[in-house]
């Protein structure tokens, strides 16, 4: 698989990695098999999909456990990426950026992964209580005592709080600020795909222009652009598209002429090209320093997703998807 380069420290990993979150966390619970979702990671690091990108508070710390048991074997073929900030409760999530937080979230994770090193440590999101530069401090502190080797940051989620006018990603960009002058900024994590592209109006600009790797997050909408899901199905009660306004029936349906749009340019490519690696493909096109980090839980899907990184989109292919209609239905 082509590799692709995080950060100033040149971190090299497969240009499409692995989201190991639907493993674990926020997708339909009966679907979730622990010896499935370990063929799985092997599977990606077979393919050269070698960033595995996770978070202690996915299960919580039940998606991280799974992973160190394939990193025990593995380690020397992965690049591991995980989170810190965020606490699970009940029935909240809540921020906690304190430093002595950090450290000791920073031990557990690598206890849990069975290693001795985390490739990237990213700032889930910031804590309101804590300045963000002292967050930011403690993980650096990290890298020194080699416990981590890079630092990233995860763009600000909530699009309901932006200030009037605001552009979408104006609150992770002024954190992103912030952070650099404490410790460099090695990648940013933020959502980007055919029907969510807000990121390439100022935050990938702003990772362009500094060295910084990105991480495209969501590159298959939450599923949607793989063209698997039925408009109607319905999803089990604990699955984030139960609730999603992009994932009623109704919003489904409409923008299925998106998905339209992608199957149009897979068949110019050939019978077993799919509307998902376009879709991956296209996130792939938007710079040589995006990674796309599909989630996956199944080999079959992890070994779709790695042939995208050998897709090249024509001109023609591209200004089709450009000129596919916008999403419907609001993302908050």
């Amino acid at each position: 698989m082509e590799r692709r380069t995080i950060g100033a420290a040149a971190l090299s990993v497969g240009a499409v990695g692995l989201g190991c979150m639907p493993m674990s966390w926020a997708y339909s619970t009966s679907r979730q098999r622990g010896e499935e979702s370990l063929r799985a990671v092997h599977r990606a690091l077979d393919a050269g999909s070698s960033l595995l990108d996770t978070a202690d508070m996915y299960g919580p710390f039940t998606n991280e456990l799974l992973l160190g048991r394939v990193l025990k074997e593995r380690r020397a073929d992965a690049f591991v990426s995980t989170k810190v900030g965020l606490l699970v409760g009940d029935q909240h999530i809540v921020a906690n950026g304190r430093p002595g937080y950090v450290r000791r979230a920073c031990d557990a994770s690598l206890r849990r992964l069975q290693t001795d090193v985390i490739d990237l440590y990213q700032l889930h999101r910031a804590d309101p209580e804590v300045p963000v530069e002292e967050t930011w401090g403690a993980m650096a502190e990290l890298v020194r005592a080699g416990k981590v080797r890079a630092l990233g940051l995860c763009a600000v989620g909530a699009r309901s709080s932006r200030r009037p006018g605001a552009r979408l990603h104006d609150a992770t960009i002024r954190q992103l600020e912030r952070v650099q002058q404490v410790f460099p900024v090695s990648a940013v994590q933020a959502e980007l795909s055919v029907w969510s592209p807000e990121a390439l109006e100022t935050l990938l600009p702003w990772c362009e222009a500094r060295g910084v790797g990105f991480l495209a997050a969501m590159p298959l909408g939450n599923g949607f652009l793989t063209g698997t899901l039925t408009p109607g199905e319905g999803f089990e009660a604990d699955d984030l598209r139960a609730r999603h306004p992009r994932f009623t029936a109704e919003m489904m349906a409409a923008n299925q002429p998106i998905v339209a749009g992608l199957r149009r340019v897979a068949r110019r490519h050939g019978e077993d090209v799919t509307p998902a690696q376009v879709a991956l493909a296209w996130v792939l096109s938007r710079g040589r320093q995006v990674i796309a980090v599909p989630g996956a839980k199944r080999e079959r899907w992890v070994s779709e997703n790695a042939g995208a990184a050998g897709l090249r989109l024509t001109d023609e292919d591209l200004a089709e998807i450009a000129g596919l209609p916008p999403a419907q239905g609001s993302w908050d």
